[in-house]
Formats: structure tokens, C-alpha cells, sequence
């Protein structure tokens, strides 16, 4: 379904400009943007997903992943087609690339943003993350779904690349309570080469999001050979840790995948050295994804050091919070950074 895109503007050539996500997309009459589905009709720029969901799913929060953030809760998550991205490793690449590997065609099925909350609420989930495609793609659909969704108390998470333009935070902080944004790699070649995209825009989204008051959780999906060395890693670490060492950084597991079938998996071992660095730099909260592995995604607490959250099992499956309401360690009295209730 098209409806207008308004976080945009007229430019004086005629031209619209874009002002959901970095990639500022100036587009003339008939073009599309990079993610694929936002288009000029008429002279005015039109969101074509709006109420159409290509993915829908009820997630224990910890998948988005969200780790200090209403543990042992679900989350009504739903994504469309389209990405302003074009990661090679991409493990949601046929919603996320559809318009663009199929001549502009979209898919999906109705899901208002009324429908939204009304399912979330039904099945008893605490929070709607916008996932499984980049949710600043469709910003307008994710605006007016997290509003509604903060008036029937619910809270909001965004999943993504962190491409939002200042703008666009601007607009969502009142309504998104998280957001776990990749930093996919440290280095301005990797992101230009593998996802189509620049290394600034994330950290300037990052540090601005954090100043916002969002919650914010970084993901670094380790893939050997392209952005696993030592120094990568400890440069990322670094930049969380100056910005805010109580911000939980997921370092995740590769699995060959879309164009990168050629590169092997993430070994056990390269994660476990990345969750060193990040302790040893000083972060407060590091955990390891996409394998099993309790002891290294369980969450401790940073004064006394007891394992304060138990992870067991498939990511989500299995959590035993000892927090109270407050976040409050049982041991030791400290209180954990997050978003508990």
C-alpha cells in the first residue's frame, strides 16, 4: 500500500529529497530510492509498504537481540521488503533485497499499525521491534505503529543499521524506547565494499540516538577475514566504551550466507577473544550470539560479578532474571543499567 513518505522535501531542480536515513536519496519523478521502495509519484514522495508486513513474529526479546532490555519478555516483531543497505552476508536478504532483485515489486500482507498493537497486546508481548528489514526504510509505517503503540503502553525497539538521519531520531525518540544498531565493521572500506554504506553516518547515528535517551544495544556480526581482527574489534569496543561502557555490544556468529558462501563460519574462539577485548577495554555488559554458549551470554553484575540474568538454551528460550523491577542486583545492591519494567 503507497502512502506519502513525509519525511522528505521539495528541492528548487524539482527533485525530492529523502530525510529518512543517510543515504539522502535525491530522486526525480518516477525514481526510486536506494532501499527500494520509496518512490516520487505525482511530485511527492510515497512509502509503497505502508501496512504491508513481509514478515511477521512473535520473539522472545532477546532475538532482536535486547539483553537488558524487558528480559524474559516477547516482542511482536514485523519487518517489510526493501533495505537502504546491500549487505553480501544479509540473512534476511529476500525481503530485504526483493524490489531491488525483482524490478521494484513488493509483497506483503495487511498489518496496520492498529492491527499491530492489537496482536502484540492479545499475545501478552511487552514491546513491537521493527525488524528483519531495515525499519528506517519504512519510517512513516514505524512512526505511527510505535505512537499507537506507546498509548497502550507498549514499548518500541528498533532493529537496524543505524542510518537514521538526525531528523528521523528526532521524530522517533519520543516513542522508540530501544534500539540495537549494528556496527558492522570499523573501517569505511568494509562497509563500502560488503553493505553498500559509510562507517560515519553509524557512529554519528549511534552517539546521536544515545543523547536522544534511547536505550541502545550494538551488534558486531564477526566474519573472519573481513573485520575480525584485533584491532577492529578493539577499536569498536573503544568507541562504545568513550561513548557509554554500560552499552551492551552483542558480538555474533557468521554463517555463509546471500553472497558470502564462500567465507567459512565464525569460529568459537574469535568471539570468545572479542568478549576479552571488550571486557578488557572496560565495557560493562559483553555477550556472544548465534552459538551456544551460557556462560559468555549470560548477564553479570559489573560491581559484584554474580551472573544476575541466566541464558540458557536457544537465544531466549531458557531466562532466569534475578533483577527486581528496578534492575537491582540481589547481591550486592548495585542497579544495573537498562530498561527493566
Amino acid at each position: 500500500m503507497s502512502a506519502p513518505a513525509w519525511l522528505s522535501k521539495k528541492l528548487d531542480d524539482g527533485r525530492v529529497i529523502c530525510e529518512a536515513c543517510s543515504q539522502r536519496c535525491k530522486l526525480k519523478e518516477g525514481e526510486y530510492g536506494i532501499c527500494g521502495i520509496r518512490k516520487v509519484e505525482n511530485g511527492e514522495l510515497q512509502l509503497l509498504t505502508y501496512g504491508l508486513a513481509a514478515a511477521v513474529h512473535i520473539d522472545p526479546v532477546e532475538k532482536k537481540p535486547m539483553f537488558n532490555f524487558l528480559p524474559g519478555t516477547k516482542a511482536f516483531s514485523f519487518g517489510t521488503v526493501g533495505c537502504n543497505f546491500s549487505c553480501k552476508f544479509c540473512q534476511n536478504f529476500d525481503i530485504s533485497q526483493y524490489p531491488k532483485e525483482h524490478d521494484h515489486q513488493i509483497f506483503g500482507e495487511e498489518l496496520s499499525p492498529k492491527m499491530a498493537v492489537e496482536i502484540a497486546l492479545e499475545n501478552g508481548c511487552k514491546s513491537i521491534a521493527y525488524t528483519y528489514n531495515e525499519p528506517i526504510v519504512f519510517f512513516e509505517y514505524t512512526y505511527d505503529t510505535a505512537k499507537l503503540a506507546h498509548e497502550k503502553g507498549l514499548k518500541n525497539i528498533y532493529v537496524t543499521s543505524g542510518y537514521e538521519s538526525h531528523k528521523a531520531i528526532d521524530k522517533l525518540a519520543p516513542y522508540v524506547d530501544g534500539m540495537n544498531i549494528d556496527i558492522k565493521g570499523f573501517t569505511d572500506e568494509f562497509y563500502k565494499e560488503i553493505c553498500g554504506a559509510r562507517l560515519k553516518p553509524v557512529l554519528e547515528c549511534v552517539k546521536y540516538a544515545h543523547s536522544k535517551g534511547i536505550w541502545i544495544e550494538i551488534t558486531t556480526l564477526l566474519i573472519p577475514g573481513k573485520n575480525d581482527s584485533d584491532e577492529e574489534i578493539r577499536g569498536i569496543a573503544q568507541f562504545i566504551h568513550d561513548l557509554d561502557p554500560a552499552m551492551p555490544w552483542h558480538l555474533s556468529a557468521f554463517y555463509p550466507m546471500y553472497k558470502m558462501l564462500d567465507v567459512p563460519p565464525t569460529p568459537a574462539s574469535t568471539l570468545r577473544r572479542a568478549y576479552d577485548i571488550g571486557k578488557e577495554v572496560g565495557l560493562k555488559y559483553v555477550y556472544v550470539g548465534n552459538i551456544d554458549d551460557e556462560a559468555h551470554e549470560s548477564t553479570y553484575c559489573p560491581s559484584c560479578g554474580k551472573m544476575v540474568i541466566d541464558r540458557r538454551g536457544h537465544i531466549g528460550q531458557y531466562v532466569t532474571n534475578h533483577l527486581d523491577e528496578e534492575g537491582t542486583c540481589p547481591y550486592c545492591g548495585y542497579k544495573l543499567e537498562g530498561v527493566w519494567h
